[in-house]
């Protein structure tokens, strides 16, 4: 069921990923259009990934290619919503956990697009967290309310210390993250920065040490992708490592 939701939420994803970047609405015009021509989609053309199977990746009206990412964006998203409704289960927080997951596919979209995490976008996820947390973890807010305040902290140092390769996008996100995970915000950040060095290293490889450090690279998809796996694993993560060398020594 979470898989089947996550791919009608994908695709209003894809409205949002495609809209908000250039300063457009996502409730108005509430029908979706053609970036090429500018024709609504009929209802029937609207089915993710079904429809763009149809009509064969092409819009129905000017024949115009329809962009690849958008039955990938759908069929992510809907992968993304079944694994996170089989780990965590039917529990209080599973809404709150798939809007934050939601969230990470947006952010990672619109990086790689426009190099930009949307405030339009972790605004309203924020205050989601928040009233989440608040009526189903209040008896630890000290340990999300922290997380939140410790990443945004590290991450604004980070952008401060070196500008070319944090932007204010990726502190705020960093601080939202906090919200959701957190102490799972450790883990999530430390595989971030791995996934990132090991890109940074591989472009530097590709074109060069000098060019590839001045290669910019979005870093809000590694976020992403350390944000995901700590909402399901990262809580086992830090227990594991407490255990393993905190309390064995």
């Amino acid at each position: 069921m979470a898989g089947f939701i996550g791919l009608q939420i994908g695709s209003f994803l894809n409205v949002v990923a495609y809209r908000v970047p250039l300063g457009e609405s996502v409730i108005s015009p509430s029908r979706s259009f053609c970036p090429n021509c500018h024709a609504s989609i009929r209802a029937r053309d609207n089915v993710p990934l079904f429809s763009y199977l149809m009509l064969r990746g092409r819009c129905r009206d000017c024949r115009s290619p329809i962009p690849i990412r958008y039955p990938i964006i759908e069929a992510v998203t809907g992968a993304l919503f079944a694994v996170t409704g089989l780990v965590i289960g039917l529990e209080p927080e599973l809404l709150a956990d798939l809007v934050f997951v939601a969230t990470l596919v947006v952010i990672t979209v619109t990086d790689i697009e426009h190099r930009i995490v949307p405030n339009k976008v972790l605004a309203p996820v924020a205050v989601i967290g928040v009233l989440s947390q608040v009526l189903t973890n209040s008896g630890d807010w000290l340990s999300w309310t922290l997380a939140a305040v410790i990443g945004f902290s590290l991450m604004l140092i980070a952008a401060l210390a070196y500008p070319g390769g944090m932007g204010m996008g990726d502190v705020k996100l960093a601080g939202v993250m906090g919200i959701y995970l957190g102490v799972a915000l450790a883990p999530a950040l430390l595989i971030a920065f791995l996934l990132g060095t090991i890109a940074g290293v591989a472009v530097m490889a590709k074109k060069g040490v000098e060019i590839g450090r001045k290669t910019a690279l979005p870093f809000g998809p590694y976020m992403a992708i350390g944000g995901f796996i700590a909402l399901l694993y990262g809580d086992q993560m830090v227990q594991w490592y407490l255990d393993t060398f905190v309390r064995a020594s």
